[in-house]
């Protein structure tokens, strides 16, 4: 039996990690203190929006804890409620940030929307179990919960534009295992504290300092802290972000970088908004690395959001420790993920992201096929299944939505192009949400049948549903596995003639 606090203490060390690789990283020989104010700049953003991923994903959490007040129904219901507006909200927010207010407005704008929808979760999860409010659950849980994704859309489209300005893109291999890190650290704090958080506050909980401060509100389990604790945990870091984050290098003393990314030369020029919209919708190859993207948000969120659920609902005999430390699984496997992918890319494949994205498909659908076959027979076997599947989704996560999407829009379009790549996540989330909320079985019941299609209910369907959406987004980055940015593959050409390497030689990130 492994100790609770070994779960605890990986975390931070798998962090402290992740900074040294970060250090021990400089391809480019950058000076040490732009390393360090670069350094200074993406750690609070990424704490931020880690705890955005917290201020997100609790809803999971509470649903487990809320019993049958939120049935699978009612939670695909909301949250695809979320996750469109999410997604949608990308084609307002990308050419705003872009255009307007910039990626640090940007995250602290998402920091502070995010805290306060959290308060209204909280303070209606207060009124419907310690008042016993009389309202329609999903409506209203529906209505405050897109409010939330609305401002949570600004958290990585600012973070990808900040990045744009400050990595090269021989670079932005690391800087995407680095962005799949605080995802991941996200799927901690959002599992495994907000787990811990509703059990330090349940009534029959010892006496602490979480329930002293939240039960005395009312009597019964106050899960609604799971909401109020992360919106404070925002209103911290939004401060931090307003102190230390810098734009731009040259806000920072340094001179402009050129990133060699699809902006090379054309700073100069000026985009409308239709203009940072063609960048997508015009463009073959953008669409193709968002539609790999939205079929990694099949893939996370299928896992993410149903993995408890169906664990609750199937006894995992002798595995029940995934559940238990979902989110530690979650996030040291998510960051193995995201630097796997970034350091194949930039090492072995010259920093194109194809072919590490097409590798890491052929493990989901390995691994969704494994799920299917042993669902019912074989508990651990399904645990370390989804684990690797999620482990694969966050590297293509890093590589498609905050490394390519940057690479081939350029720095002066990166929010429109990042954000809409990772709108295309958020729809393939909201289809599953959907779809597996209607295909399995209520915990305490309900209908037997799918409603429309008129076939059983059943948790065959959760890894049989992920299996096509691997095949498919294989196939697309297999057809991306030679694609380069021209400045790019320019950049590359000069250090080959100067240094006389071949490609495969060139020293990367």
């Amino acid at each position: 039996m492994v100790p609770d606090y070994f779960y605890a203490a990986t975390v931070p060390l798998c962090l402290t990690a992740v900074i040294v690789a970060y250090f021990c990283s400089n391809p480019l020989g950058h000076s040490r203190w732009f390393v360090t104010r670069r350094f200074i700049n993406w750690l609070p953003l990424g704490m931020t929006y880690a705890f955005l991923c917290m201020g997100r994903f609790n809803l999971i959490v509470a649903k487990s804890a809320l019993g049958p007040l939120m049935g699978n129904q009612d939670l695909g219901i909301i949250f695809a409620a979320g996750t469109l507006t999410y997604a949608l909200s990308f084609f307002i927010n990308g050419p705003l940030i872009d255009k307007k207010i910039g990626g640090k407005n940007g995250i602290m704008i998402a920091a502070l929307g995010s805290s306060l929808a959290n308060v209204a979760l909280g303070v209606l999860t207060w009124y419907i179990t310690a008042r016993h409010l009389r309202v329609n659950l999903v409506v209203a849980f529906s209505v405050i919960y897109s409010i939330n994704m609305y401002f949570q859309s600004y958290g990585a489209m600012s973070i990808i534009k900040i990045k744009a300005y400050w990595f090269h893109v021989r670079e932005r291999g690391i800087f995407g295992a680095i962005f799949g890190t605080f995802i991941s650290a996200g799927n901690y704090f959002a599992f495994d504290w907000s787990s811990s958080i509703v059990s330090l506050t349940k009534a029959d909980a010892p006496d602490n300092v979480l329930k002293h401060i939240f039960s005395s509100a009312a009597s019964g389990d106050a899960i609604w802290a799971v909401f109020f604790i992360p919106a404070v945990v925002l209103i911290f870091w939004l401060a931090v972000d307003f102190w230390l984050i810098k734009e731009l290098p040259e806000e920072a003393g340094f001179p402009q970088l050129d990133t060699h990314d699809a902006s090379s030369g054309q700073m100069h020029v000026k985009f409308s908004v239709l203009d940072l919209l063609k960048k997508i919708f015009a463009s073959p190859l953008m669409l193709m690395i968002a539609c790999v993207e939205l079929t990694a948000g099949v893939f996370r969120y299928s896992i993410l959001n149903w993995y408890g659920s169906f664990s609750k609902v199937i006894p995992q005999t002798g595995a029940e420790f995934f559940n238990q430390h979902w989110g530690w699984f979650t996030c040291i496997f998510g960051i193995v993920g995201g630097f796997a992918g970034g350091i194949i890319s930039d090492r072995l494949f010259q920093s194109r992201r194809g072919p590490p994205a097409a590798l890491l498909c052929g493990l989901v659908l390995a691994f969704s096929a494994v799920m299917a076959i042993f669902l019912f027979s074989a508990p651990q076997l399904v645990g370390w299944s989804a684990v690797m599947i999620v482990m694969a989704s966050i590297g293509i996560t890093s590589l498609m939505s905050g490394t390519a999407a940057t690479d081939f829009g350029g720095r002066k379009a990166t929010a429109t192009c990042s954000g809409i790549v990772d709108a295309f996540a958020y729809l393939g989330s909201f289809v599953q949400s959907l779809c597996i909320g209607f295909l399995v079985p209520e915990a305490t019941g309900g209908p037997q049948t799918v409603p429309l299609l008129g076939i059983p209910q059943s948790w065959q369907w959760w890894p049989v549903f992920i299996i096509p959406f691997a095949i498919i987004g294989g196939g697309i980055a297999l057809w991306l596995w030679n694609e380069l940015p021209a400045a790019t593959k320019k950049y590359i050409a000069e250090v080959e003639k100067k240094e006389g390497l071949t490609g495969t030689e060139i020293p990367l990130g």
